[in-house]
């Protein structure tokens, strides 16, 4: 049987990988020309950069808000909606900067970081501005740039950005409206699959209930979420899961339930086995 979470527990959602893959596709206009690495290592222990970006022409110019501010080779570092960046997140990432500088040889001045974060870092740019003497600039909505320092750097509040410039990295929360979750989704349909599965498992988790107020409002087939699902492979995902379980469930089922006008709530507390090749749901007592 499945375990309901508890209260104040919830299922560990999976942003990470879901932020690499939407760092791709808000820059896949420039796909052929920028090298992606994931979690990069940068020395031999284990200590890694969430995403490195490299220019494979220097002199490329991106016309991108979160990638204008883009050098030679560009660091970014992610704070999931749980987490905030603290000083020392800010010190760590400028560290990352130099390891990679200094074992690289590469010159520090064609290098930037950019930190993103779901939520305004109050404290963070109080602490740049008073104590490091440093200005912080609004550039547009979400982004900001921090002048006077020694290295290029940019901070993004991803909360913040245009849903229409910046679709995926604004989905990555856990309070999307009906809009946003609306234009994911049916954007999502003209995806490959396989390259957005760990982006879309993610926003399903964290918004369930808005995913099921989107389903409700597109009853008439304008969008099918249950095709979304296949092409992303999380249909099977979810069967594995089950069978991971000794269980034969249909796993693939739970957002079609959801559809069909199952709460959240009836669903966390759902008998895996309980859910038959008709759709119906078994309840726990």
């Amino acid at each position: 049987m499945a375990e309901k979470r508890q209260p104040g527990n919830p299922e560990r959602i999976p942003w990470h990988p879901a932020f690499a893959q939407a760092m791709r596709m808000e820059l896949e206009q420039y796909e052929d020309l920028l090298e992606f690495h994931d979690e990069y290592r940068l020395t031999s222990e284990p200590l890694e950069i969430d995403m490195l970006i490299i220019k494979k022409a220097p002199e490329l110019t991106i016309d991108k808000n979160i990638a204008r501010i883009f050098k030679n080779v560009n660091l970014v570092e992610y704070k999931s909606p749980e987490d905030y960046v603290s000083v020392y997140d800010f010190y760590k990432t400028l560290g990352y900067a130099c390891l990679y500088a200094a074992f690289n040889r590469h010159d520090v001045r064609e290098m930037t970081v950019t930190i993103v974060e779901t939520r305004h870092p109050k404290e963070l740019f109080k602490y740049i501005r008073e104590d490091e003497g440093c200005a912080v600039e609004e550039e547009s909505p979400g982004i900001y740039r921090i002048t006077g320092h020694w290295l290029l750097i940019q901070v993004i509040e991803s909360k913040k950005l245009s849903p229409d410039e910046n679709l995926w990295l604004k989905g990555l929360n856990r309070e999307l409206n009906t809009e946003t979750a609306g234009s994911i989704l049916e954007v999502s349909r003209k995806k490959n699959g396989p390259e957005i599965a760990a982006y879309l498992y993610a926003v399903l988790l964290a918004n369930a209930k808005t995913i099921q107020e989107v389903l409700k409002m597109y009853k008439t087939g304008e969008i099918t979420l249950d095709e979304v699902l296949e092409e992303a492979g999380l249909t099977k995902k979810w069967e594995e899961r089950g069978e991971a379980r000794g269980e034969k469930t249909a796993w693939g089922k739970v957002l079609t339930l959801l559809k069909q006008g199952y709460t959240v709530d009836e669903l966390e507390r759902m008998t895996p086995s309980g859910i038959s090749s008709s759709g119906q749901l078994a309840m726990k007592n």
